[in-house]
C-alpha cells in the first residue's frame, strides 16, 4: 500500500477535508518531495492491548509510590446521623486511553482499567459524584489526538462524569476549540461533536472583550437533596506554558480571589458544602506530612467554607489536610484516583467529616470495562493506518532524559531536525515539548506524534548573538528549563548568580560567537512567544512561519539511514 492510497484512507476513515492531516502524504509534499520515488509504506501490527507508556519521572509520571505498600487502614463507620457522599476525582488524563504504564513495575493505567475501578467504588455509594480537575485532553496520543481529542471527552461522557474544570493543556488549540468539545460543534477534520454531557466551570478565565468568565465560575449539585457547590480554577501561569494564540484575548486572574468571589455568591444561596477544583500543584507525604505547592497556599488562604481542593497539573500525589481543607491530588495519566468519602448533616447541610484514598489503578486483579475497551478498540481502528507506518530504525534508544549538563540525546536530535529543516545557524527545542523517547528498533509515525504531540509551527528568525546569550541565561529563572540545542555549543558555570551563569557561546566550528552579529534561529511557536520565561524570543526580528515540528521530525527521521545510529552530542557542558 503506497502513501497517496493510506492519505486516501485516512481522509475517507475520518471525514478530513483536503488539507489532511499531518497525514503521510501531507508529510511529503510539505518538504516537496517525489512521493512516487519513495518506497511503500510499511505497516506493523498494532499492540491489541494498546501502547506501553513511559514510566519515568521526567515524562510526567510517578512510578514509585510508597502509599501504595502501606497497609490500608479501616475507615470509620458511616453516622446514622449523616448523609455519605462519595467524590471519585481525577486530574491529568491527558487522553491517555490506551496508554499502560508502570508503577512499581506492575501494569497500571488504560481508561477501561480506570473505568473498571470507578464503576466499582461509584457502586459502593449511591451518593457518588465523578469529577475532574483539568488536562483531561491536550499531550495526547494518537487514538485521543488524531480525532481533536473527542475520544477523551466520549469517555467521559460515557462514564458518566458529573463535573470538571480545564487545565492549562485545554487551551492548547484556543479556546474555540476548547468551547467546541464542551459545548458540541462542528471541526473540519472530524465532523459534528455532540460535546461534553456534563458541565465544566472555571471562575479565573476571563474574556478580556466581555468582560466575563468563559465558563460558569460556579455549579450547584444536588445529592440526596444536599447542595454541594463546585468552584473551577486554572494555574495563572497557563499563558506562559501555552502557545500564545491558545490564550489569545484571555485573562488569568488570581485564583484565590476568583475562588473567594464565588464563595462569597454560593453562601448567599445557602450552600455550606463547597468543593474547588483547582488545577494548581501540590504535593504531600503518603500520611498528609510537609504539603507544599501552589495548592498549600490556596488552601490557606481562601475562604473556609471551603471544605475540599482537588488539585493537579504536576502529577504528584497529595492526601493533606490544611487549614482544615482536605487538598488532593491523583497523579496522572488515568493511573489513579482520588476516593473522597464526605459526610454532610442534613440539618446545617455542611460537611462534617471528610476523608480521601489515592487509588492506583493496578490492572492485576480487575477486569477492563468491556464497553470502554470496545470504544478504545473501535478508534484505534480508526488511526491505525497512519500510527503504524514505519517512518525508520535507529540502532540505539533516543531518550530525553537529560545528564547533569542539561542535554538529551533526543533533544539533540529534535533540535538538529528544526535546524537543518529551516536552515538556520542554530535551534533550540523546549524540554516540556517532548513527551515521550524513542526506543531502539523500527520508528513508527505513532511513535513519533507521541514524541512531539502539539502541532507547533515552526518560526524562522534572526537574533544577535548577545541575545543568544541572554536566552541562555534565562533557563535558571523562576525553575531551571534546559533547551536542546543544535549548532552551538556553550559551558555554564552553576556557582554563578542568575543571569551570569552561561561562560562563553561558540559555534558549532568552535569559533565564538560574535555578540554584535544578528544570526537565524529555529523554534517552535510557543518558544518564539515566549514561552516558559524565555522572553528574549521576544525580541527576535523577521520571524516567519515555517511547517509544523511534526512534520519537520518526521522528514528528518526519514532521511537518516535504516537503521540510523545517534548519540549524545555533548553541546552543553557544566563546569565543575
Amino acid at each position: 500500500m503506497n502513501k497517496s492510497v493510506i492519505s486516501l484512507i485516512i481522509c475517507c476513515l475520518l471525514g478530513w477535508s483536503g488539507n489532511t492531516y499531518v497525514s503521510a502524504l501531507a508529510l511529503e509534499e510539505n518538504h516537496n518531495t517525489d512521493v512516487s520515488a519513495k518506497p511503500n509504506v510499511e505497516v506493523v501490527r498494532q499492540n491489541p492491548t494498546g501502547d506501553q507508556g513511559l514510566s519515568e519521572e521526567y515524562h510526567g509520571h510517578i512510578s514509585n509510590r510508597p502509599e501504595t505498600k502501606q497497609k490500608k487502614v479501616k475507615p470509620p463507620a458511616p453516622s446514622q446521623r449523616y448523609i455519605q457522599i462519595q467524590l471519585l476525582g481525577i486530574n491529568d488524563l491527558h487522553g491517555q486511553l490506551n496508554v499502560t504504564r508502570k508503577v512499581g513495575g506492575k501494569p497500571a493505567g488504560r481508561a477501561d482499567y480506570l473505568a473498571a475501578y470507578l464503576k466499582q467504588r461509584a457502586a459502593e455509594n449511591k451518593n457518588t459524584l465523578l469529577v475532574q480537575a483539568g488536562d483531561m485532553v491536550g499531550a495526547s496520543p494518537p487514538v485521543s489526538a488524531l480525532l481533536q481529542d473527542e475520544p477523551t471527552i466520549e469517555f467521559l461522557n460515557r462514564m458518566g462524569f458529573d463535573i470538571g474544570t480545564v487545565g492549562n493543556h485545554e487551551f492548547d488549540e484556543g479556546v474555540n476549540e476548547l468551547l467546541r468539545l464542551i459545548h458540541g460543534g462542528a471541526h473540519p477534520k472530524t465532523g459534528n461533536f455532540a460535546g461534553s454531557k456534563f458541565p465544566w466551570v472555571v471562575a479565573n478565565v476571563v474574556n478580556r472583550e466581555t468582560g466575563k468568565t468563559i465558563l460558569p465560575p460556579h455549579q450547584v449539585i444536588r445529592v440526596n437533596g444536599m447542595p454541594i457547590g463546585f468552584i473551577g480554577v486554572v494555574t495563572r501561569e497557563t499563558p506562559t506554558i501555552v502557545v500564545p494564540s491558545g490564550v489569545a484575548g484571555l485573562e488569568f486572574t488570581d485564583e484565590v480571589e476568583a475562588i473567594n468571589r464565588s464563595v462569597a455568591e454560593l453562601k448567599k444561596q445557602g450552600v455550606r458544602a463547597i468543593v474547588v477544583l483547582a488545577h494548581n500543584p501540590g504535593t504531600s507525604g503518603p500520611n498528609g506530612e510537609n504539603p507544599t505547592g501552589e495548592l498549600v497556599d490556596i488552601a490557606n488562604r481562601v475562604d473556609d467554607e471551603v471544605d475540599v481542593i482537588f488539585g493537579g497539573h504536576n502529577h504528584a500525589y497529595m492526601n493533606a489536610t490544611v487549614d482544615n481543607k482536605l487538598v488532593v491530588q491523583s497523579y496522572s495519566y488515568g493511573t489513579a484516583f482520588s476516593d473522597v468519602d464526605l459526610e454532610i448533616d442534613p440539618k446545617t447541610k455542611d460537611i462534617v467529616t471528610k476523608r480521601a484514598e489515592i487509588v492506583t489503578t493496578f490492572q492485576e486483579g480487575i477486569q477492563p470495562d468491556p464497553e470502554i475497551r470496545q470504544m478504545i478498540e473501535g478508534y484505534e481502528a480508526k488511526i491505525e493506518p497512519i500510527v503504524n507506518e514505519v517512518v525508520g530504525s535507529t540502532t540505539t534508544a533516543l531518550s530525553s532524559k537529560q545528564n547533569e549538563n542539561g542535554e538529551s540525546v533526543l533533544g539533540d536530535f529534535i533540535a538538529d531536525s528544526q535546524r537543518i529543516a529551516l536552515k538556520t545557524d542554530f535551534a533550540f527545542m523546549n524540554p516540556g515539548g517532548i513527551r515521550a523517547d524513542i526506543d531502539s528498533g523500527d520508528i513508527t509515525w505513532g511513535e513519533v506524534y507521541t514524541v512531539q504531540p502539539f502541532n507547533n509551527d515552526m518560526i524562522r528568525m534572526t537574533m544577535t548573538g548577545q541575545q543568544i546569550h541572554n536566552l541562555l541565561n534565562q533557563q535558571w529563572g523562576a525553575k531551571t528549563t534546559m533547551l536542546q540545542i543544535s549548532g552551538l555549543s556553550y559551558t555554564w558555570d552553576s556557582n554563578k548568580p542568575s543571569g551570569q551563569k552561561v561562560v562563553d557561546v561558540t559555534m558549532a566550528d568552535g569559533s565564538a560567537i560574535n555578540p554584535n552579529k544578528s544570526y537565524t534561529v529555529a523554534a517552535n511557536i510557543f518558544l518564539a512567544g515566549g514561552g516558559d520565561g524565555f522572553t528574549e524570543f521576544t525580541k527576535a526580528q523577521n520571524k516567519q512561519v515555517g511547517p509544523v515540528d511534526l512534520d519537520v521530525f518526521v522528514a528528518y527521521i526519514k532521511a537518516q539511514s535504516k537503521p540510523f545510529t545517534y548519540e549524545l552530542q555533548n553541546r552543553i557542558r557544566k563546569l565543575q
